[in-house]
């Protein structure tokens, strides 16, 4: 792997390390809630277990996206990346925010694009 293909894998690994933190340990406080724009505490509050599912799952891709850049994998990068994409085109979607596919898709299918070509 290439130092820019390094540094785009990262880039979203780190992306989803504080996705992580926010859904898993910022939920609650004010800067989980407006980031989330959640309607209140006591709704960010009623769903706390489920926003730390979330975030252990985004912990989960940036493991996998720390691994490849420490196994060399490629192939282990753009699964990962491609399941970072796929996430966000779908959070995009569902929400319909199209912040979450800025913020996730595009720097992952940058890192993917970096990793094909």
């Amino acid at each position: 792997m290439t130092i820019l293909q390094h540094i785009l894998v990262i880039l979203v690994a780190l992306i989803h390390l504080y996705i992580l933190i926010l859904e898993m340990f910022l939920w609650v406080r004010p800067k989980g809630i407006q980031t989330f724009g959640l309607k209140s505490k006591s709704f960010a509050e009623e769903t706390k277990v489920l926003a730390a599912n979330q975030g252990l799952y985004n912990g989960f891709l940036a493991a996998g996206l720390c691994w490849s850049v420490i196994s060399q994998k490629i192939d282990v990068a753009i699964f990962f990346l491609a399941c970072v994409f796929i996430a966000g085109v779908y959070g995009a979607y569902s929400t319909k925010k199209p912040r979450i596919f800025v913020i996730q898709s595009i720097p992952a299918l940058l890192g993917i694009v970096s990793l094909v070509l």
